[in-house]
């Protein structure tokens, strides 16, 4: 029981040690043409020739192509699991 107690208030205590880093930006949501360009971008470096390159090249091309990925994928998407769908259509039907 003790144990149990003792569990429920570290929680608040560590709440005020806790700072949220405000440094956080959000990425702005790219346009078609911008999209495009990565796209294209990403053709470019796959059709490479690689055997070529030197190690460091190719690190940097794998860099490349992995923010290139993640700045496409980034934004404007928005995952909603199966039960909030369901409350969600439930609760349209209700109101």
């Amino acid at each position: 029981m003790a144990t149990f107690l003792s569990l429920i208030f570290i929680p608040v205590q560590a709440k005020d040690t806790v700072k949220p880093d405000k440094s956080v930006t959000v990425p702005k949501p790219i346009d078609a043409k911008e999209a495009k360009a990565l796209e294209v971008r990403l053709n470019e470096i796959n059709s490479m020739d690689k055997t070529k390159l030197s190690v460091s090249e190719k690190k940097s091309l794998r860099k490349e192509v992995k923010a290139t990925k993640q700045r496409l994928h980034d934004g404007g998407v928005i995952y909603i699991s199966a039960g909030t769908l369901i409350l969600i259509i439930i609760l349209l039907i209700i109101l």
